[in-house]
């Protein structure tokens, strides 16, 4: 009997009940979008941050101690180096996958036409490498920092090629298809074919970037490097990550298996350090903070935007069950009249806007799940991944929407008196 007066009314109203499913699959839909954004939103905004540059920079061990410690550095002629041939095993830690992309750095100075000096930056410009695992690995500063740009043509790797700087280029009158000649250590002479003209926004301006093995003939150091730049996907840190930072050595055996295992900036720099041999990995921390908080502020915004469509949907839903329970009154009343308890007529009306409801949620689910691969595509050229957690949380929300919504129906039926409604009061 209960289900049958229940399908009556849907049948009877249900121009007002697919009002009330619209209402509802429009805030669960966009609800769905935001949630499944959310939780895939913290690897894709890191992936897109990457292009801004490194979050993680290596160099020696004993170099970063005399320069915390001491104040020398290599300006006071004393220069420590590390083994190229370590470069490969950045990508066999624990995080691997997290590793983008990385590029070492050697720097010295070079004579120019006109009898100045400048800097020399030896680097990988697009670097194929075979990785201890086998696998092909390609990286280097044109991917590592994409908002280089350069007029003309980048060199190629193992090459006699230079990007010039803009300022040094604008200084020196250099152009593309000048020619630098240099000397190595052993005596040996050569020349540096200028292929384009760098603009970076830092240092670079005013330097030489040349092919790794270059300068290190420059300076007699054949497979040494002076620094690695290290483009790594990370994870927002929190206090474990901080207390990890300040000393790992401090950690409970718990909470080193959780930083070990959690891809945090501090954690991915502490493992570089264990495979690459005498190594200081520090995090860039004005990136990695950045990091966080644009996440942060992300996920907050992707919150709001929930809370928002969810509280619409509620005030929808709140004026059409109003309207439909003063439309009904004097059925309502006449039920109650013939000896329907208040809980009885509260649960059939609840039976009827719930079940309008989940029609509405399940068509608005899978339009937000597809509303959000939309949006996945437009702003981060991938589509989002699903999570297990989307349905039972969207589910929650809607039977609280619904809720929240029946309120002030349950209010008016609680106060209904079949006496006067059925006078037409």
């Amino acid at each position: 009997m209960f289900w049958q007066l229940v399908r009556g009314a849907l049948i009877r109203q249900r121009a007002r009940f697919l009002l009330i499913a619209l209402t509802v699959g429009l805030g669960v839909s966009l609800a769905t979008a935001m949630i499944s954004i959310m939780f895939d939103v913290g690897d894709k905004v890191n992936r897109e941050l990457k292009a801004y540059g490194a979050n993680i920079v290596v160099t020696p061990k004993n170099a970063a101690l005399l320069r915390d410690v001491y104040g020398i550095g290599a300006d006071d002629g004393h220069r420590e180096y590390l083994a190229e041939e370590d470069l490969g095993r950045i990508k066999t830690i624990f995080w691997t996958n997290n590793i983008v992309g990385f590029a070492p750095e050697l720097s010295g100075s070079i004579a120019l036409p006109s009898g100045s000096e400048a800097p020399v930056i030896g680097t990988w410009f697009t670097h194929s490498m075979e990785l201890p695992t086998g696998e092909e690995f390609v990286t280097g500063v044109r991917e590592l920092k994409s908002w280089w740009q350069v007029e003309g043509a980048w060199p190629e790797d193992g090459s006699e090629e230079a990007l010039v700087g803009q300022k040094l280029a604008a200084a020196e009158g250099i152009g593309i298809g000048s020619s630098i000649p240099y000397r190595a250590s052993d005596g040996t002479l050569g020349s540096l074919t200028v292929t384009g003209i760098l603009s970076g926004g830092g240092e670079e301006d005013s330097s030489v970037l040349v092919c790794l093995p270059v300068v290190q003939a420059m300076l007699g150091v054949p497979g040494k490097i002076g620094s690695i730049d290290v483009s790594a996907v990370t994870t927002p840190e929190n206090e474990l990550a901080r207390k990890a930072a300040a000393n790992p050595d401090l950690l409970s055996q718990q909470e080193r298996e959780i930083w070990y295992c959690t891809a945090y900036v501090s954690s991915i720099a502490y493992q570089i350090e264990e495979v690459v041999a005498a190594s200081s990995a520090r995090p860039v921390r004005q990136i990695a903070e950045s990091e966080g908080r644009i996440l942060d502020k992300t996920e907050l915004l992707m919150l709001l935007i929930t809370a928002l469509s969810l509280l619409s949907a509620a005030l929808g839903v709140s004026n059409l069950v109003s309207a439909n329970i003063m439309e009904r009154s004097s059925e309502l009343g006449l039920m109650k009249a013939l000896g329907a308890t208040n809980l009885s007529v509260v649960l059939m009306v609840l039976a009827e806007i719930f079940t309008a409801g989940a029609l509405g949620g399940i068509v608005g689910y899978f339009a937000g799940l597809g509303m959000a691969q939309i949006i996945g595509e437009a702003v981060f050229g991938s589509g989002i991944a699903g999570s297990v957690a989307t349905l039972p949380i969207v589910s929650l929300l809607m039977a609280l929407v619904l809720l929240v919504g029946s309120l002030p129906a349950i209010r008016m039926l609680l106060t209904l008196e079949p006496a006067a409604v059925l006078h037409g009061r």
